[in-house]
């Protein structure tokens, strides 16, 4: 969880081939599943905001089907007002 704004994008675009500047969100996770960064280019610039969780861990997709599931949620919430 060291890498920032630059590191990220270019994770984005060089690992995945996507395109960083899309206007979706991209989520990292650390290896201890504790706390995770999303990065977000508004057509402005970028976000990075960074979570930890103090007690627990965050349920990881482990495949496509939990990555849609993920998705689904994580986009309801924060749609809703919920997810901060």
């Amino acid at each position: 969880m060291r890498r920032g704004i630059d590191g990220l994008a270019a994770i984005v675009k060089d690992k995945f081939d996507l395109d960083p500047f899309a206007g979706q969100a991209f989520i990292f996770c650390g290896g201890s599943c504790d706390r995770f960064k999303a990065l977000y280019w508004d057509g402005q610039g970028y976000w990075l905001l960074y979570k930890r969780f103090e007690n627990g861990k965050m349920s990881w997709p482990n495949n496509q089907d939990e990555v849609r599931g993920f998705i689904t949620r994580t986009s309801r919430l924060a749609n809703e007002g919920l997810l901060y």
